[in-house]
């Protein structure tokens, strides 16, 4: 269900459900009950959006699996306010870049849109000698898709934000995660909901096609002090989540050395169009 009840809206439903039944029934206490329930949760996670964006980093653990059995792991520092940016090493293996990288760590940041990856250096041809691949964002998720996630839209805290396009959030209780006591909740976002972000995750986008995604299901795990210790979304075959430490602590990511990147960005584009 939409959360935008007001106080007045369930006085006035309650009213007509009791006039209806005769009595205040069970069924009418069950209804008032997942109502005010629904609005706690969403109160609650808008208390966390807000702490999340205020701070406006994190350190973070992520973990990506594709639905082959094979997840990504990768560890860094992300950061939102001003573009959403990270600087995160990531397993070498898992994602499949041992022929470009001989280290079990592959530095991976991301700035303005652009992705950077630190590889071994080029040994002939026209990239000799530069040691980072650069791919922008639109290789990865059409053009519009990387305009839909210009500024802060892929960071976490705009996925706290897109919550509130939820049609069903649901309080699952509380559990302990990484030593922390929070609340886990549940929210759905279908695909005729996502605004803007369509262009990333909907049907006939570039993510769409690979994993599938028709809707986006959001697990959060919030503090006590209003903050997430874990974030797990679901996007078809893809699960993304993200355990969070040391809120606000910022740090700048900065481009490689233009004179040692590679750009790669229409090299798989052109691969992408072969491909179909």
């Amino acid at each position: 269900m939409r959360m935008r009840h007001t106080a007045a809206w369930v006085a006035f439903t309650t009213a007509a459900l009791v006039t209806a039944s005769g009595c205040g029934s069970e069924s009418v206490k069950s209804a008032v009950k997942t109502v005010g329930e629904a609005d706690r949760a969403m109160a609650a996670l808008a208390r966390a959006t807000d702490r999340t964006e205020e701070l406006g980093s994190a350190e973070v653990r992520m973990s990506t699996d594709l639905g082959n059995g094979r997840p990504i792991a990768m560890e860094g520092t992300y950061s939102w306010g001003n573009g959403y940016a990270f600087d995160v090493q990531m397993d070498t293996r898992a994602a499949n870049m041992q022929a470009v990288n001989h280290a079990p760590k592959t530095h991976v940041l991301f700035v303005h849109g652009a992705y950077y990856y630190d590889v071994d250096a080029f040994r002939s041809g026209p990239y000799q000698g530069k040691d980072w691949i650069k791919v922008d964002g639109s290789a990865v998720f059409g053009e519009k898709g990387a305009q839909a996630l210009a500024g802060d839209n892929g960071s976490p805290s705009a996925s706290m934000k897109g919550l509130k396009y939820a049609k069903d959030v649901t309080d699952l209780g509380t559990q302990t995660v990484n030593g922390h006591r929070a609340t886990h909740y549940r929210a759905v976002v279908d695909a005729d909901r996502m605004g803007k972000l369509k262009d990333v995750y909907a049907q006939n986008s570039p993510l769409a096609k690979a994993t599938g995604t028709a809707s986006v299901v959001t697990d959060v795990w919030v503090g006590s002090d209003d903050l997430p210790v874990r974030l797990k979304q679901k996007m078809g075959t893809m699960t993304v989540t993200m355990d969070f430490d040391d809120f606000g602590k910022t740090t700048a990511v900065r481009t490689p050395p233009a004179a040692r990147i590679a750009d790669l960005t229409e090299v798989i584009k052109d691969q992408r169009k072969r491909q179909g």
